[in-house]
């Protein structure tokens, strides 16, 4: 079976989100002690037990990053048949790179984290935040933004999620400002999200040259299958290219509609790890079938439907 494993970014955190794993799984809890270690911090408590923390970039990357990884391992390690393609959307690029093996679990953790915080360094006094638009097309919403930005509002398309649904990036008060414009045009929803960084935009700009260096210490000329990149939506598979286009990634839109239609004819079937967000969205794009691994029962029905 050709099937694309594909990886949730942020946004996609809960409390209680691989507990499953973790009860279940040597291997699991393993993996979770280990990343406990490795950043100091208990990702016991922070994955299982109500906190804030969660939704902060810094930690809310690494705790989804970890998750996705104990669920494809869990799965790999069953299943012996390789991804044709890695994706995954924004963060999920990384569990997609950590999971063709060009980089450990647990450096994956710690660069991740390290990727959080110099967003949220970037973002610091900048009145940073995004907006999710619902019901207008690309064509209408990117000349509503170039309009706004002719007007010297900074707003930018920051995620290309389905058709109908974009997530925009900038200055909170512009994003505030366009939601009446967004309406009037016939949004469904225009609502500016609980959030502090504006990924994918402009002012991620200061953080390219730090994520650069994380991304040259980390990552190894390793990956056994494409990557399909969010900025591109073309597959690479070396380093050189990953840290080119991992480090684009912080100031260009996630183009994720045209990267699963670019592939959805040389497979089978997507496969999200780790969380269900994917497989939501994915029925919006394309007519092949994703299933979502998030617990022992899913991941069972999946390392089944390999062996038939």
């Amino acid at each position: 079976m050709r099937y694309a494993a594909i990886f949730p970014g942020q946004g996609s955190q809960k409390i209680g989100m691989g507990k499953d794993f973790f009860d279940n799984s040597t291997l699991a809890k393993e993996m979770v002690q280990e990343a406990s270690a490795r950043l100091n911090i208990d990702f016991e408590n922070l994955l299982f037990r109500h906190n804030d923390k969660l939704e902060l970039t810094q930690f809310a990357q690494p705790a989804i990053l970890l998750v996705s990884c104990i669920a494809y391992k869990l799965f790999s390690l069953e299943v012996k048949v390789e991804p044709k393609f890695f994706l995954g959307h924004s963060l999920g690029e990384f569990s997609a790179v950590c999971a063709s093996g060009a980089i450990d679990y647990l450096d994956a953790i710690d660069l991740v984290y390290s990727r959080g915080l110099l967003m949220s360094e970037a973002c610091e006094g900048k009145n940073a935040g995004m907006m999710a638009l619902l019901g207008l097309s690309d064509e209408v919403t990117e000349n509503l933004v170039k309009i706004a930005q002719n007007e010297g509002k900074k707003i930018w398309s920051a995620n290309y999620n389905c058709d109908g649904q974009i997530v925009l990036a900038g200055d909170k008060n512009d994003l505030k400002d366009m939601e009446s414009v967004f309406k009037n045009k016939g949004a469904r929803r225009a609502i500016v999200l609980n959030m502090s960084v504006a990924s994918h935009c402009p002012i991620l700009a200061s953080a390219q040259v730090k994520l650069s260096v994380c991304l040259d210490k980390f990552i190894e000329d390793t990956f056994s299958a494409p990557i399909i990149s969010n900025v591109t939506t073309k597959p690479y598979n070396t380093k050189s290219e990953a840290i080119r286009l991992l480090s684009d990634q912080l100031v260009k839109p996630v183009l994720y509609k045209k990267s699963i239609k670019n592939i959805e004819d040389e497979v089978d079937k997507f496969i999200e790890f780790g969380g269900t967000v994917l497989k939501g969205i994915n029925r919006k794009i394309t007519k092949k079938e994703t299933i979502s691994i998030i617990d022992m029962s899913s991941l069972d029905k999946a390392i089944l439907d390999f062996s038939k």
